[in-house]
């Protein structure tokens, strides 16, 4: 009785732990190994030309100019987006100036902490240190979405990039950080995004089992031998960042 009893529990956490990886996301979790070396991406049938552009300037890296555009849809508390986080940094480091790479906050309804982290990381980028703050808050994600202080470990991490804390608290209650998490939700939204990660290379969806390194790499190495276009205007947002956030690029 005592081993079906310890069997039922290891099994029991096991689903527990399958679920809290794949809750942002109908499917598992991302692989670096290359799953589908042929894969092409899935047309979005549903992708308006006129949907909102998003927060501006966003948080890019890469070169504004490229053929190519990358674009994340993620959420700071969903454990597929940490999943593959790491794939997402061997992407923009492996490419460069040669593609343009825009990371979108869609915080969920279904996470109570994931909007404070957005903003948190917003408000980072305020001072030209969004992608590290973006870096450390989905490599220590298992840390501060157990924690009931999570706010303070934010703060931590704020102090640990060398950023002026008090303006950085200041900025995390101030409506400019919350309008760039908005006007990023109210993109997904009219893209017809449900879930996280969602990624998209040149207007195109990639589905979550071929965000791997090998597969992405195909992917865009095939846009890029494509006949070169210029990247796909935004909408101009007239509730834009002030200039001094271009400080989030090129990270």
């Amino acid at each position: 009785m005592k081993r079906n009893y310890s069997k039922s529990i290891v099994i029991l956490s096991a689903l527990i732990a399958a679920s809290i990886l794949s809750a942002c996301t109908a499917s598992g979790p991302a692989n670096n190994a290359a799953t589908n070396k042929t894969a092409t991406p899935k047309a979005q049938a549903t992708m308006p030309p006129n949907a909102p552009a998003g927060a501006q300037p966003p948080n890019m890296s890469g070169s504004a100019s490229a053929a190519v555009t990358v674009e994340e849809f993620a959420d700071f508390q969903c454990g597929a987006c940490a999943s593959i986080h790491p794939v997402m940094n061997e992407i923009k480091s492996m490419y460069g100036s040669r593609i343009r790479f825009i990371y979108r906050n869609y915080p969920l309804d279904m996470h109570d902490k994931a909007i404070d982290a957005a903003v948190a990381a917003e408000a980072a980028g305020l001072q030209g240190k969004f992608w590290d703050m973006q870096n450390l808050l989905f490599t220590n994600q298992k840390i501060w979405v157990s924690s009931a202080t999570y706010k303070q470990t934010f703060k931590e991490y704020a102090g640990k990039l060398g950023l002026d804390v008090a303006k950085w608290e200041n900025d995390i209650i101030g409506l400019p950080t919350k309008t760039r998490v908005d006007a990023d939700k109210n993109r997904a939204k009219a893209l017809g995004i449900s879930g996280t990660p969602t990624l998209y290379i040149n207007n195109l969806a990639v589905e979550f089992k071929d965000m791997n390194v090998q597969t992405l790499k195909t992917l865009i190495d095939a846009e890029l031998q494509k006949p070169a276009t210029a990247p796909a205007a935004q909408p101009v947002n007239s509730n834009a960042a002030p200039a001094a956030t271009l400080g989030n690029q090129n990270k």
